[in-house]
């Protein structure tokens, strides 16, 4: 599989302290990777870093040609969107700035726009919201919307960031069915607190405590979050099955491997 960015010894420093250290880790083409941690552990560090939001303190981010333009081909869901929901804006024209391109002017043309938007309605199941004011939606129903807008260019790289944040029990179950789907066509990046349900759907996992340890595997266990210095818990209904993962060495990050599904 093509590789579409490499993670390169990326450290992030705010001011005095330490937000990500010495993190290496490449992401291919059909990826779907899970990021679990600890809150501050540095996991929303990692995504701005490679949206290009913030400056990284030491290391570096090496996009493949198809992401290297101002990262045009990711999208991004973030945890909390900031919008002013007084604003009188359509669900539609919301999902259709997801399209907009530089100069504020739309990569497609007025036709292709419009069958875009109505594929993303139809695909999120919130047609009957198209011309709804943004203003007028549940929690549940703008996640769905940004979703939308963060699908509509057609990404090779979605990353997201707590995705489930607001959302109802029926969305959420609907939400990775969706994500397998759309995972036949571009990497995903997941950041979740819920290791239990995203081991159902991820490819494989990355612990982030600081620190940053690849697993090819999409299954861990709480005696290795533990020993990972990944202070988390699973939480579930039954059974957890875990692998055997290999031992993390700081001096010497392992290279991503990847694990057929």
């Amino acid at each position: 599989m093509q590789q579409l960015l490499e993670i390169k010894h990326l450290t992030v420093n705010y001011g005095k302290i330490v937000a990500l250290e010495n993190a290496s880790m490449s992401i291919r083409e059909h990826d779907f990777i899970g990021v679990i941690g600890p809150n501050g552990g540095g996991k929303t560090t990692l995504l701005k870093s490679i949206l290009g939001l913030i400056e990284p303190t030491a290391g570096e981010i090496i996009f493949s040609k198809n992401l290297e333009e101002g990262q045009s081909q990711i999208g991004y869901l973030p945890q909390f969107n900031k919008f002013d929901n007084r604003f009188p804006i359509s669900v539609s024209a919301v999902i259709l700035s997801g399209i907009m391109g530089k100069n504020n002017r739309t990569r497609l043309n007025g036709t292709a726009n419009r069958e875009k938007v109505k594929q993303i309605l139809e695909q999120l199941s919130i047609s009957h919201l198209a011309n709804k004011p943004i203003g007028e939606l549940s929690g549940g129903q703008m996640q769905r919307v940004f979703l939308g807008r963060a699908l509509v260019a057609n990404p090779k790289l979605l990353i997201l960031d707590e995705p489930d944040t607001y959302v109802d029990n029926q969305f959420e179950h609907e939400l990775y069915k969706i994500l397998q789907e759309l995972n036949r066509n571009m990497a995903i990046l997941l950041v979740s607190h819920d290791v239990g349900t995203i081991s159902a759907h991820v490819k494989s996992i990355a612990c982030i405590n600081r620190h940053l340890h690849y697993h090819p595997s999409n299954i861990i266990s709480p005696r290795q979050l533990a020993a990972y210095n990944c202070p988390i818990q699973i939480i579930t209904h039954g059974d957890v099955p875990h692998t055997v993962l290999g031992t993390h060495d700081h001096e010497h990050p392992h290279e991503h491997q990847h694990q057929g599904k």
